[in-house]
């Protein structure tokens, strides 16, 4: 069964209907004996890097969602705020991410381009590169809807199967092994999310 981690910072049912619209069956939790019940895990999240992690902590669900990943192979894709808690650290916080990713958060300067609005907003292209298991690499672009004001830098460009322009490129998706994150909301993206999604669900 799906697992989508509801610790009060994501958008879970729209998630869900997306899930739903594939063909599969999720369920919400926030406990061990939900992850323990997973055979696979989404993260999605809204807001700040902090509360995310604060929320997880308070469910005493860190270190099990670390086992259940790193040690038992599950699948977790992390959404937006969820791609972000996937990784080492955050400029937005002080507190340590999951570190499944050697990847650190990042914050949107643009010191030389006052034209270029903060937070990034709205649809965007994302370019498949790397072979990867969830982005196809049949169409050259696919659109997806954005809203964030960090981006993931990650230590290895080669875990990085999708980019997107804002300024500069940024990375718009990762993979490690069975460790995906995604900085755009599928769930909000139509038949492109729901392509993603379906991807995911049949890994």
């Amino acid at each position: 069964m799906n697992l989508i981690i509801n610790c009060g910072t994501g958008n879970f049912s729209s998630v869900a209907k997306m899930i739903n619209a594939t063909g599969g069956k999720s369920f919400f939790g926030s406990t061990s004996q939900d992850i323990d019940k997973a055979s696979k895990i989404i993260l999605p999240g809204v807001g700040s890097f902090d509360n995310g992690m604060k929320a997880i902590e308070l469910a005493s669900i860190k270190e099990k969602i670390i086992e259940k990943v790193k040690f038992e192979n599950v699948p977790i894709l992390g959404i937006c705020l969820g791609m972000h808690l996937l990784c080492r650290s955050s400029e937005e916080g002080s507190l340590n991410g999951l570190n499944l990713v050697e990847a650190e958060v990042k914050k949107f300067y643009f010191p030389n381009n006052d034209k270029i609005k903060i937070p990034h907003m709205g649809w965007n292209t994302v370019k498949p590169v790397n072979k990867n298991s969830l982005i196809s690499s049949h169409k050259k672009e696919q659109r997806f809807y954005f809203a964030h004001s960090y981006k993931v830098v990650v230590d290895n460009p080669n875990l990085t199967i999708g980019t997107s322009y804002y300024g500069s490129d940024f990375c718009a998706a990762f993979q490690k092994k069975n460790i995906f994150g995604v900085q755009f909301h599928p769930e909000k993206s139509h038949s492109f999310g729901l392509e993603l999604i379906k991807s995911f669900m049949e890994l």
